[in-house]
């Protein structure tokens, strides 16, 4: 190994390329951590939005669940105003119904006098 000759330009070129490659690794590990930084923050900020806006959905189904419960309670009223009313009806017909009836015991009544007196049948 004594007279092992390197020329000086070979060994200019290794250790340029040698700083050169130190500077290129220290230069990627400087974009890594960069990226790591910028993904940790895109994280939290997902997060965050993902929280805002579960409880803006839950918000908004209650609301909607509330709105199906106050057209369930006019349905309700709608269904008791429907029935009470077809009550009503069936009450005055029956009404009529024995009105019709008196009507007709009264004609068939004052007919039998007619005949009785003399008069047309």
């Amino acid at each position: 190994m004594e007279n092992v000759k390197l020329p000086l330009a070979l060994v200019t070129a290794m250790a340029v390329q040698l700083a050169g490659g130190v500077w290129w690794v220290s230069q990627q590990a400087a974009t890594i951590a960069n990226l790591e930084e910028i993904v940790g923050e895109i994280g939290s900020k997902m997060a965050i939005e993902d929280n805002v806006n579960l409880k803006r959905d839950v918000q908004s189904n209650a609301e909607e669940i509330e709105d199906v419960w106050d057209d369930i309670d006019e349905m309700w009223d709608e269904i008791a105003n429907l029935a009470n009313s077809i009550g009503k009806v069936t009450a005055l017909q029956q009404r009529v119904a024995l009105i019709e009836n008196d009507l007709k015991y009264i004609s068939r009544d004052h007919n039998g006098i007619l005949d009785m007196k003399g008069g047309m049948k």
